[in-house]
């Protein structure tokens, strides 16, 4: 499987404050944007896959709902997430 119990420690501990850290905005985010990266890459093998695009969709509103919070309680936070993943140009 491509995101084991592993994987998930190493982005937790890496964008959250710990590595059991599941419910912060940050650690949710890049959890978020791992499995967006993932399903994207399945997507372009397999375009005709609508199921796996629908959830590709929910994921991305998803994301954008959590960096809205952000952006709203926190903007250092939220500007701080989105440089350490690259989300935007």
């Amino acid at each position: 499987m491509y995101l084991d119990s592993a994987k998930k420690q190493e982005i937790f501990g890496k964008y959250g404050q710990s590595n059991s850290d599941t419910g912060s905005a940050e650690s949710q985010v890049a959890l978020f944007s791992y499995r967006i990266a993932h399903l994207t890459e399945h997507m372009k093998a397999n375009r005709k896959d609508h199921t796996t695009e629908r959830a590709l969709v929910k994921l991305v509103g998803k994301r954008r709902a959590l960096l809205n919070y952000l952006k709203e309680r926190d903007i250092e936070r939220y500007r701080a997430i989105v440089k350490a993943l690259g989300l935007r140009k």
